[in-house]
């Protein structure tokens, strides 16, 4: 088997240690405006709404948005268990990608039929959010730069034969990295943003239209009943004509689609602000978002600080699925990014990391989100977004809201909105399932990006696992 680039060309552990020394560990997107936040209160009484949305991450706060700008005599209550945007809200790389199947690749294979339409909507999808951005002035450092895909490794260079491939000498003039053999430039299906300050943002969007959210507000029981649907909580409850859930990685209220997502965590670095020396031997002067072609990948992108997010490559999912607080500080996850940041920019040796942290992300078995509903179609539910959800949520906002309603639109007819996917199987299934696909994974990058027999096996049955 041969050895990955990130083997090849070793970090020494002192360079590691020093450059994590210091760093603290929370996400640097809910860090760095703490002190524009707005305190929610609790929900402490009995009330009713129209429309009952649970969870505050993207997911809920789109569908919060776009539920007012639908109907603006609609009353919309927002309950959160924790703060808005706390957890993959505000964790995520900020790839604010147009894709809404996980990529052009998945969504063409599992619907080839619609691929063409799926990637229209989409791009419609990215072209709305900015201009929300624009017609609302959110100040979230949207910036549509486009993303790089990098190959690392000899065999990559040749899956990116075609039109718009860069050679190594190109797509080093855009960043300079030793690692990048070839690549390819999306100009105009991604942009990068700052995602606490969307999160924040979206939330202060959704109250002036009307909303009410109430933070640490955590939802214990769903009740339908002849007059709604009775969400408690530990202080109050709301009754509700229909209910949005959006509770991502954690368990849903629906027992029925527990296992159609699982929590698997990702681990991210964020360094300090690069001097204008270490810029400058890098490059990035149009500040695209990166991510590497290998199974395990990396993703990483600049902010408007000149910081470097590097994140990626190790996935883990924890026996039984929990989602808990004690797994975002992985010690041996945070030392593996370290090195293979310093292989990837071994000019940039001497830096240091600010800020490390680790989350959960919902992932499903088609690596993509899907839509449910419940209760006669008082309830819609979407989960399973694999990692790009930031763009990707407010189109699963408008398709719950369609659901809801009762609407036939396009999005309420795609197949892909239409299907459900096979959910993962119960323990210890899943945790040997999850850990068999991982060392296949890790194998294909071992060896040229062969796929073995499990792969190529999922592969015909459109299962996996991913992050």
């Amino acid at each position: 088997m041969s050895q990955t680039v990130f083997e090849r060309h070793t970090t020494a552990p002192g360079v590691i240690q020093t450059a994590l020394a210091g760093s603290i560990n929370q996400p640097f997107w809910m860090d760095d405006v703490a002190t524009r936040r707005v305190e929610y209160p609790p929900l402490r009484e009995h009330t009713v709404a129209d429309l009952a949305i649970v969870g505050g991450g993207f997911l809920g706060l789109w569908t919060a948005i776009l539920a007012k700008e639908r109907d603006p005599s609609r009353s919309v209550l927002l309950l959160e268990g924790r703060r808005v945007g706390w957890a993959a809200s505000g964790r995520n790389g900020g790839f604010c990608e147009a894709s809404i199947t996980h990529g052009e690749d998945n969504g063409r294979s599992r619907w080839p039929e619609e691929c063409e339409r799926l990637d229209a909507l989409g791009m419609q999808n990215l072209d709305e959010i900015a201009a929300t951005i624009a017609r609302y002035a959110i100040d979230c450092d949207f910036e549509r730069s486009g993303v790089l895909t990098v190959a690392v490794e000899p065999y990559q260079v040749a899956q990116l034969h075609g039109d718009g491939c860069l050679s190594a000498a190109a797509i080093r003039a855009e960043v300079d990295s030793p690692t990048f053999l070839a690549g390819h430039w999306d100009r105009a299906g991604c942009a990068m943003l700052h995602p606490g300050k969307l999160a924040l943002e979206l939330a202060r969007i959704a109250v002036g239209l009307g909303v009410r959210i109430c933070e640490h507000s955590a939802v214990t029981a769903l009740q339908p009943g002849a007059d709604g649907v009775r969400l408690a909580t530990a202080h109050g409850s709301v009754r509700a004509a229909r209910v949005v859930l959006a509770t991502n990685a954690f368990p849903s209220l629906l027992k029925r689609y527990r296992w159609h997502t699982i929590p698997v965590y990702d681990y991210v670095l964020m360094t300090e602000p690069l001097s204008a020396a270490q810029l400058a031997s890098v490059g990035w002067r149009n500040r695209q978002g990166i991510a590497d072609m290998g199974n395990q990948f990396h993703y990483y992108r600049i902010t408007r600080d000149n910081r470097i997010l590097f994140g990626g490559y190790d996935a883990v999912y924890n026996f039984g699925g929990k989602v808990r607080g004690e797994y975002d500080d992985r010690p041996a996850s945070f030392a593996r990014l370290a090195g293979h940041f310093f292989t990837t920019f071994p000019q940039l040796e001497g830096l240091r990391f600010s800020h490390r942290w680790g989350g959960a992300i919902d992932t499903s078995t088609r690596f993509c989100a899907f839509f449910g509903t419940a209760h006669g179609g008082r309830v819609a539910y979407a989960a399973g977004f694999t990692g790009l959800g930031v763009g990707a949520t407010r189109f699963a906002g408008n398709v719950l809201l369609d659901r809801l309603e009762g609407l036939d639109t396009e999005r309420t007819r795609l197949r892909m909105v239409r299907e459900t996917p096979p959910p993962f199987p119960p323990e210890p299934l899943a945790w040997l399932a999850v850990q068999s696909t991982r060392w296949a994974l890790n194998r294909a990058d071992h060896n040229h990006g062969k796929r073995n027999l499990l792969l190529r096996t999922l592969d015909a049955l459109g299962l996996g696992f991913d992050s």
